[in-house]
């Protein structure tokens, strides 16, 4: 699908995943609207597998959500049982076969797998089991999980998956569907979220997000805590800790980018701290101005809490195209180089003759900020002066977030008056990272290993030196 300048300068989206099992009904449009309020999570492709309990059927493509299923495709997904995926393709190749959910045939029947999230020892697990004779059809680490799954002894499927969690290093959510259950599963290190929640009427709903599970109407929510396994099973919850945690290492970038604002995870609102990283922000980087506009959406919050703050005017400075989305619509050279106009518009009555903070979430390639501040002072504004709600990301990520090689990281090469010179900012102000970690309340537990460079666990990063991503690693 075409994609605009914007879309390469921002982290790019993690994977979404769904678990549901009803008491009795049909699931599949529960889990359709479910996996809808996933969709910020992966814009490339999605997929659905129902299970009635003796058949897995399964129904998947490259596209947003509405584009993949219609009355037509979801007609035959018929069971009280399914799991669901949203990609956003990292390494393995943005293609229709790295489409998930997976399902493959074992000795023990049908099995589902969809996975959000990096294994950093991929390629090893690769290698084993090409080495064993079995056939891989993917470049995607997801398809590894699903295969090492389908080869392990144990009486039950929560069984086998407890045998090999002690073989994957990294990042990963995992829901499973297989017999008459969902199975799901989340990393030691409780790298991405999880949450599962009760459904009306019977049943139960695991998701990625919070909102995700309040979208299908699920109540008693909680997080499925890092390490634990949780089987789903007609109305009924089990729920056992074949791996005990290890040091936490949640992904910062839930809250200040990835995860909508509704939702909650580690205890916390993320629109909350998103404010609280706008007052932060304030606090760290003051400067005269006389209004405040956020980048559209996600830096929303943030420029409320830094309005709040410093005592400047809050007011909207961009309309955002929301409906342009990903598109399987080129578009035309020209188009093209105009790039972020395709997103934004300004407001130049709000613009005009002001000296405007401009808050947004991040700058990665730094090839989207300089256009959005030239539209800033072609709409009037004296001043432009950039407020980023994270601390310069100068390092990969190896966990399942797309944000470049050290070749395409800006801020790996430059300091933050050299940003703003390059991107024809007055000036750019990052929050630091012990300012970031008092807006989220916390001291530890998180992965911040993009601006520190110090990673949870160990990763090759000889792979992240060339703008040549490694196939089957960063899946």
């Amino acid at each position: 699908m075409a994609t605009t300048p914007l879309d390469l300068d921002r982290p790019r989206e993690e994977c979404g995943v769904l678990g549901v099992s009803l008491a009795s009904g049909d699931v599949a449009s529960t889990a359709f609207f479910g996996l809808y309020a996933l969709q910020h999570r992966g814009q490339e492709a999605a997929g659905l597998a129902v299970s009635d309990g003796r058949a897995v059927r399964i129904h998947k493509g490259m596209g947003l959500v509405p584009q993949v299923f219609d009355a037509a495709s979801m007609a035959p997904l018929k069971g009280s049982l399914a799991i669901g995926h949203t990609r956003y393709s990292t390494t393995g190749a943005n293609s229709e076969r790295n489409v998930q959910p997976y399902v493959v045939e074992t000795m023990h029947g049908p099995l589902g797998v969809a996975h959000n999230g990096n294994l950093t020892n991929a390629d090893s697990l690769r290698e084993a089991l090409l080495a064993r004779g079995a056939g891989l059809q993917s470049s995607s680490d997801s398809e590894v999980l699903a295969l090492m799954l389908a080869g392990t002894e144990g009486a039950t499927w929560e069984e086998r998956l407890a045998t090999v969690m002690g073989e994957w290093v990294g990042a990963y959510c995992l829901v499973v569907i297989a017999g008459t259950k969902v199975v799901a599963t989340r990393d030691p290190w409780g790298f991405r979220p999880l949450s599962v929640g009760k459904l009306p009427g019977g049943g139960h709903a695991v998701a990625s997000e919070t909102g995700a599970l309040e979208t299908i109407g699920c109540t008693d929510m909680r997080e499925v805590r890092p390490g634990e396994v949780i089987v789903l099973q007609g109305g009924l919850l089990r729920s056992h800790q074949p791996i005990q945690p290890k040091a936490q290492a949640r992904c910062t970038f839930e809250h200040i980018y990835f995860s909508r604002p509704d939702a909650h995870w580690d205890g916390m609102s993320v629109h909350e701290v998103r404010q609280n990283l706008g007052r932060a922000l304030a606090e760290e980087h003051p400067v005269p101005a006389d209004v405040v506009i956020p980048v559209p959406d996600s830096s929303t919050p943030a420029a409320i809490g830094l309005a709040r703050a410093s005592g400047i005017s809050y007011n909207e400075g961009f309309v955002k195209n929301r409906y342009i989305g990903r598109t399987f619509i080129e578009p035309t050279d020209e188009l093209r180089r105009q790039g972020v106009a395709l997103k934004f518009n300004t407001l130049e009555e709000n613009l005009r003759g002001k000296r405007v903070i401009m808050v947004d979430d991040s700058i990665v390639r730094g090839t989207t900020s300089g256009p959005l501040v030239k539209m800033v002072r072609d709409a009037g504004a004296t001043e432009v002066h950039v407020r980023i709600t994270c601390p310069p990301i100068a390092h990969p990520c190896f966990f399942g977030v797309d944000m470049g090689t050290y070749d395409e990281l800006i801020a790996h090469h430059l300091t933050p008056d050299e940003i703003a010179a390059h991107i024809g900012a007055d000036s750019v102000g990052f929050l630091s990272v012990d300012a970031m970690m008092g807006a989220l309340e916390r001291d530890e537990g998180y992965c911040n290993a993009c601006f520190t460079g110090a990673y949870p666990v160990p990763v090759q990063l000889e792979l992240a030196t060339t703008k040549q991503r490694f196939d089957g690693v960063l899946a």
